[in-house]
């Protein structure tokens, strides 16, 4: 019913900037709680940030809190992930998430319905 379509991902030196895209499918996308995990290779899927659909709170990782920022423009059906001050531990497959309302601060890949294709972030030292 909803498909996520991800975009930004590339290769970047530590201390840069990238900002990754999150195009979502449907009619109620404001009703959608929006998250972003990643995922490096041999590791556990890990949350990263997330949105909450009715009040805008954002809930970010101790590991990414200050660096990161996560957004969304309901207008154009698309969330975003602002990653700044990058870290070579930053390096991984970064995936958009997607559950319809959900509640703040859900942390766990389970609880959410809708995931994208992911997208490569390499951050080299």
């Amino acid at each position: 019913q909803v498909q996520l379509v991800e975009s930004g991902g590339g290769l970047v030196q530590a201390g840069g900037s990238l900002r990754l895209s999150c195009a979502a499918s449907g009619r109620i996308f404001s009703t959608y709680t929006m998250a972003w995990f990643r995922q490096a290779p041999g590791k556990e899927r890990e949350f990263v940030a997330n949105n909450h659909w009715s009040t805008g709170s954002t809930y970010y990782a101790d590991s990414v809190k200050g660096r990161f920022t996560i957004s969304r423009d309901n207008a154009r059906n698309t969330v975003y992930l602002q990653m700044n001050s990058l870290k070579p531990e930053d390096t991984a497959v970064y995936y958009c998430a997607a559950v319809r309302y959900g509640l703040p601060r859900t942390v766990v890949p389970d609880d959410y319905d809708y995931w994208g294709q992911g997208t490569q972030v390499t951050v080299s030292s």
